[in-house]
């Protein structure tokens, strides 16, 4: 894995960072959406070479970013730069779902999974079937 410096992410840690945004952008980070952030992380092929430490740090920054006036705006620049564009799609996938793990999705989450879709310019179509299947995983 290449070294990554101060204000370069990992592709994974693009993706850690955006899960993360998404359970915290209700002001209220659920132990479901934490258990569905380590289980993504611990299960799924894109994150098979991912040093798991690193999420703490990768948590703080989200943390620290949301704490400034351009935070949301800076977050997305560093997910911009850093996650390639074939992972667009699996990073809305991966907010979709950790937004749906507490049975719950607030007014704010809402509008953080359409801020994400307009940022990384997913396709509208692609959105609702990604947002579908999160739903269909999620029923009770």
């Amino acid at each position: 894995m290449p070294e990554q410096n101060a204000q370069s992410m990992s592709q994974q840690d693009c993706l850690v960072a955006l899960m993360v945004a998404v359970s915290a952008s209700d002001e209220n980070i659920r132990t479901a959406e934490l258990i569905k952030i380590q289980s993504a992380v611990n299960m799924l092929p894109v994150f098979a070479d991912y040093d798991i430490d690193r999420m703490t740090r990768i948590s703080k920054t989200v943390l620290d970013l949301f704490e400034q006036e351009d935070g949301l705006e800076a977050l997305f620049g560093l997910i911009r730069d850093d996650l390639p564009e074939r992972l667009y799609e699996t990073a809305y996938a991966l907010a979709c779902d950790v937004a749906a793990a507490d049975g719950k999705l607030a007014e704010t989450e809402l509008e953080f999974l359409a801020e994400v879709r307009y940022e990384l310019n997913i396709d509208r179509l692609h959105a609702a079937a990604i947002e579908r299947g999160a739903r269909a995983r999620h029923m009770v």
